[in-house]
């Protein structure tokens, strides 16, 4: 049986315009230099290197755990320290892919990954997506913003808006004070360095929010909107990024 579907002239436009720009921009791979038949495609040997987060893991923080734990079983951080947000979930631990990946995105303003990031962080918080009322970015602060021109945290925001269908308010949070980097610190260091950097913007009586960001390192950032966005209502918040650290290591990015 053959399809009755017919490609409008805008589609069939799109089509030619994208392949004569992949004849003068050839797609590359996320992780490498090769050329690749589309964007966003990662080689297989590559592909089954990365390391995504699966079950079991905490029910609060998504910090992976053993395998003979319950569904809703919490770490040991958790379980002395509650977070402000509800839960937290990221797509891959925090390794040399991931550090690429996220770089790439974070200092190059590199974009072709975008689609596939929102997949990737869809699966992992798929059931709190299911039912979020908003998408928001984990804000940077103006000066900061004004110099990288983008907000790579709300560029993953939008890509997971428009892929699960969510509103994105990406004006939601922030930042109201300009603090030094968080890389090299502490937990409590980054705790303290954020503390009252981050104000939501509006009331969200009763609504469930999904914050997102790059990376999940100590969640003192996440936690910052959490408050904010309970002081302003927000019945639930919870958190996922692209990745998370589950081991020392060197994550100054």
């Amino acid at each position: 049986m053959t399809s009755s579907y017919r490609p409008t002239g805008a589609f069939r436009k799109r089509g030619v315009i994208s392949r004569l720009s992949d004849l003068i921009w050839p797609p590359r791979s996320l992780l490498s230099d090769a050329i690749v038949d589309r964007p966003g495609v990662i080689e297989a040997e590559l592909w089954g290197e990365l390391k995504f987060l699966a079950d079991p893991l905490c029910f609060r923080c998504g910090f992976p755990l053993p395998d003979e734990v319950g569904p809703e079983a919490i770490c040991g951080a958790c379980s002395g320290r509650k977070p402000a947000y509800d839960t937290a979930r990221a797509a891959l631990v925090y390794e040399d892919h991931a550090r690429r990946l996220i770089l790439d995105l974070k200092r190059g303003g590199r974009r072709d990954g975008l689609p596939v990031f929102a997949r990737w962080m869809g699966a992992a918080t798929a059931e709190v997506l299911a039912k979020a009322d908003y998408i928001t970015p984990a804000p940077m602060h103006w000066t900061r913003l004004a110099v990288r021109s983008f907000n790579q945290a709300a560029w993953l925001a939008q890509a997971l808006s428009a892929a699960s269908g969510k509103p994105w308010k990406p004006g939601a949070l922030r930042r109201v004070k300009r603090r030094k980097s968080q890389a090299g610190l502490s937990a409590s260091e980054r705790r303290r360095n954020v503390g009252g950097a981050i104000k939501a913007s509006g009331r969200f009586e009763g609504k469930i929010i999904l914050v997102v960001d790059d990376v999940f390192t100590t969640g003192a950032t996440l936690e910052a909107c959490s408050r904010a966005l309970r002081k302003a209502g927000a019945a639930e918040v919870h958190a996922v990024t692209l990745a998370r650290v589950v081991r020392p290591m060197d994550i100054s990015i």
